[in-house]
C-alpha cells in the first residue's frame, strides 16, 4: 500500500476509534477495541496484539490473529528490543533479525511500538506482524503511535 493511501486509511480509523473509545474509561476495553478495528481494517496485518510487562516478563495480552506465544524469553526478539531500546522497531524481514522469536512461521515482517503509562514508564508493546516482507514504515509508526495515545 502506498504511503498516502496508508496514511488516509489510518486517519479514518483514528476518527472511528476516537468515537469508540469514548464509550469506556477501561484501558483493556480500549485496547481490545483498538486491535480489533486495526486487525479488520488493515489488510496487511496478519497478527496484532499487546505484550505487557508483568513481573519483568513479557506476557501476551489482548490480540487478534493466530495463537500467539504466551510468554517471550527475556531480552530476546523484536518485542524485547522495543522494550529495551524504548523506541519503535521495524523489521522488514524477521528471518534476518537476530534472536527473532517465531510464534508463527507465516510472519515475514514486524513492527513493535512501546506502550507507555501516564508516568512515562513502558508497560508493554504493541506488536504487529505481516505475512509480507517490508510491510511497515514511518507512516505505521506515526499513525499507530497516535492511536496508542487513545488508550
Amino acid at each position: 500500500m502506498d504511503k498516502e493511501k496508508k496514511r488516509g486509511r489510518y486517519q479514518r480509523i483514528y476518527k472511528q476509534l476516537v468515537e469508540l473509545v469514548k464509550k469506556s474509561d477501561n484501558k483493556q476495553a480500549r485496547m481490545a477495541t483498538i486491535i480489533a478495528v486495526l486487525y479488520h481494517k488493515m489488510d496487511y496485518f496478519f497478527w496484532i496484539g499487546f505484550y505487557m510487562l508483568q513481573e519483568n516478563k513479557l506476557i501476551v495480552s489482548l490480540y487478534q490473529g493466530p495463537v500467539a506465544c504466551m510468554e517471550l524469553k527475556k531480552d530476546v526478539g523484536v518485542c524485547w528490543e522495543g522494550i529495551n531500546s524504548a523506541k519503535p522497531i521495524v523489521v522488514p524481514d524477521v528471518e534476518k533479525f537476530p534472536g527473532h522469536i517465531a510464534c508463527d512461521s507465516r510472519s515475514k515482517s514486524e513492527l513493535v511500538l512501546p506502550v507507555w503509562n501516564k508516568q512515562k514508564e513502558i508497560i508493554g508493546v504493541l506488536d504487529v506482524d505481516s505475512k509480507d516482507y517490508n510491510s511497515f514504515d514511518e507512516v505505521d509508526i506515526e499513525e499507530l503511535t497516535a492511536i496508542l495515545n487513545l488508550i
